[in-house]
């Protein structure tokens, strides 16, 4: 077996380890963190320097057909309060962003039937029209390809699609039946045919999951080559069947990030809402391990309050737009900055 320090080093160099050396990695005590930070912080500044983009947040609706054990707005919790955001309040957040210094804007929703093809191809052109320097990010879940041609062909730059676990099983633990891994992975394959920039991603410390299953998360996004790769902890929500289970480990997830910046150098890599709800200063620490991307809400407040996927999501002071000041002063204070920059991803180069 490796030491810590070859390890990081064969990581870096090679871009991949076997299936023994990740787990070591994986399972390590903490000896091999800190190495693994200072790698994966030379890797980001190689490639995107110390700058951080930001992405203003627009969660346009909490209904959702699906029924995921995991989620706070599945369709069968009764306790949500439901909303459906309208078009001119989406575009009055674009607007608000826009004068704050955001140039993408990402819309994210459950799968509400509402949002038809013909809906939020609309609202995507009626975004870009308004801000044709702007990029337009869509988190809405899993549709059909001819979907996600129209909107692609609409306008959308880049579509979010955590796989949340690659092993089929472990998915089975984690969502009803009519839903399946295979589907998830049909739909983010169809989503880089066609040409988006595409992001997929897991939670870390999901009920049931194991090393295994992590490592099948690192083979899985080494085949699928994202561009963006959203990972955070799962945080438990109270009104779902996995209301006593315990939340995931910033530890772990820090050491993910590390990872996975030194196996995608050029990947957009976000310090999630969901680490900076787990741990104090959490999205600073998530920069600190390779990450380069955050995601201040724009959503009206009250929406905020609802878009509850987990228990005591954060969404006010630095996680709110209109906080940015205090936001580019954490990130400064972390070693970096804050750019106004539509911030699209450099793509893989086999020298970095």
């Amino acid at each position: 077996m490796q030491n810590w320090k070859n390890l990081t080093d064969t990581l870096q160099k090679e871009k991949n380890l076997d299936d023994a050396d990740f787990r070591s990695l994986l399972t390590q005590t903490g000896e091999a963190d800190a190495e693994l930070f200072v790698r994966a912080d030379q890797v980001r500044r190689a490639v995107y320097g110390d700058a951080v983009y930001i992405r203003g947040l627009i969660e346009f609706t909490n209904i959702c057909k699906n029924d995921c054990y995991y989620c706070g707005i599945r369709r069968s919790n009764r306790l949500a309060v439901r909303y459906r955001l309208t078009k001119e309040q989406v575009l009055a957040c674009c607007r608000q962003g826009y004068d704050l210094g955001f140039r993408t804007f990402v819309l994210q929703g459950g799968e509400d039937p509402y949002f038809t093809d013909a809906v939020l191809c609309d609202w995507v052109e009626s975004i870009k029209n308004q801000h044709p320097d702007c990029a337009v990010t869509l988190s809405a879940g899993e549709r059909s390809r001819e979907s996600y041609r129209a909107l692609y062909h609409a306008g959308a730059d880049r579509y979010l699609l955590r796989h949340e676990t690659a092993t089929a099983a472990h998915y089975g633990q984690l969502h009803p039946p009519e839903m399946q891994c295979e589907n998830r992975r049909r739909c983010l394959y169809d989503l880089k045919e066609i040409g988006f920039q595409v992001g997929a991603g897991m939670m870390v410390g999901s009920p049931y999951q194991t090393t295994e299953h992590l490592l099948a998360d690192l083979r899985f996004l080494q085949q699928l080559q994202p561009d963006m790769i959203g990972i955070g902890p799962f945080i438990h929500h109270k009104d779902t069947p996995f209301a006593h289970c315990p939340d995931g480990s910033v530890t772990l997830t820090l050491r993910l990030l590390a990872i996975l910046r030194l196996l995608f150098p050029y990947v957009l890599l976000p310090a999630t809402t969901a680490l900076g709800t787990l741990a104090e200063n959490g999205r600073e620490r998530g920069l600190q391990a390779g990450a380069n991307v955050v995601m201040p809400n724009l959503s009206p407040p009250d929406a905020r309050e609802k878009y509850m996927l987990y228990q005591n999501k954060l969404h006010t002071g630095a996680e709110s737009a209109e906080q940015l000041d205090r936001l580019k002063q954490a990130v400064q204070t972390a070693g970096y900055r804050v750019v106004t920059d539509v911030g699209h991803v450099k793509r893989r180069n086999n020298n970095t």
